[in-house]
């Protein structure tokens, strides 16, 4: 499951996990500080930002190239670039600095940053298995011609699998994004899986963009999102050739982000 639907609104998985792993150590160490009259949230907010900071500037170091044009996308964390172990380490020597320097915060801090990393840990762990246990959908769609085609026809080589719609403005801007590593990437297949719209309203969409895309399928029920658990639009899913599911995204694709994800599906 990528997306926890609550009502209307699709929320991320990962998201929720982190913000739950923060919102049980808050807890634990209010609990546990209660009698000392001592509560370490505030640094363990501070050590989330800080966290974040270092995943962000981490991923944006790693692939710098793709941030000279326009630095000014640095700052747009929408494509969810962040390297997560940096961010990790910065947040424990942060924690560790307060430790060493007020005594009072040891056994709250301590228990807190204990409980919090434990939870994210191990529901990320979890969350990756069974990412990783998932198989490319048996599903039917049609292609752009109105033939009927199954998704696991397309297994035999590593997947880019793409829901969108029109209506969709982040799925419309990362459609370059992903038309440009189409053309590029010789070993590599990328399918556009329109989500509910008709052949007529795909076709004059790309027409109007100038958008020529090879492997453009029609999910006109939208099952495809259902049966990989996510409502959220954009969602694009990695598969390896044998049409296990390695990775995801949920939001919008930069160049970067994109580039990091196509490295563990490359040939060696």
């Amino acid at each position: 499951m990528l997306t926890l639907d609550i009502g209307p609104l699709a929320l991320s998985t990962s998201h929720l996990l982190l913000l739950g792993s923060l919102l049980l150590a808050t807890l634990v160490g209010w609990w546990s500080g209660r009698r000392l009259g001592c509560n370490p949230e505030r640094q363990l907010f501070r050590q989330l930002l800080l966290g974040l900071l270092v995943a962000r500037l981490a991923f944006v170091l790693s692939y710098a190239e793709f941030y000279r044009e326009a630095p000014w996308q640095v700052l747009d964390i929408r494509d969810g670039g962040f390297i997560a172990w940096p961010g990790v380490l910065a947040a424990l020597a942060l924690g560790a600095w307060y430790l060493w320097r007020d005594a009072r915060l040891r056994r709250p801090l301590g228990v807190a940053m204990a409980f919090g990393l434990s939870l994210w840990l191990g529901g990320s762990l979890l969350l990756h298995a069974l990412e990783r246990g998932t198989q490319l959908p048996d599903l039917q769609l049609q292609d752009a011609q109105g033939r009927t085609v199954n998704l696991r026809d397309y297994a035999g080589q590593p997947l880019v699998v793409n829901l969108w719609a029109t209506w969709c403005p982040p799925c419309r801007r990362e459609m370059p994004v992903l038309a440009q590593a189409q053309q590029r990437e010789a070993g590599i297949r990328v399918l556009f899986v329109n989500q509910g719209e008709s052949v007529g309203e795909v076709e004059a969409y790309l027409a109007s963009q100038n958008l020529e895309l090879q492997h453009v399928l029609l999910d006109a029920q939208v099952r495809l999102g259902q049966l990989v658990g996510s409502r959220a639009l954009p969602t694009t899913l990695f598969y390896d050739a044998q049409g296990r599911q390695v990775g995801s995204h949920l939001g919008e694709l930069s160049h970067a982000s994109l580039q990091r994800a196509l490295a563990a599906l490359r040939p060696e």
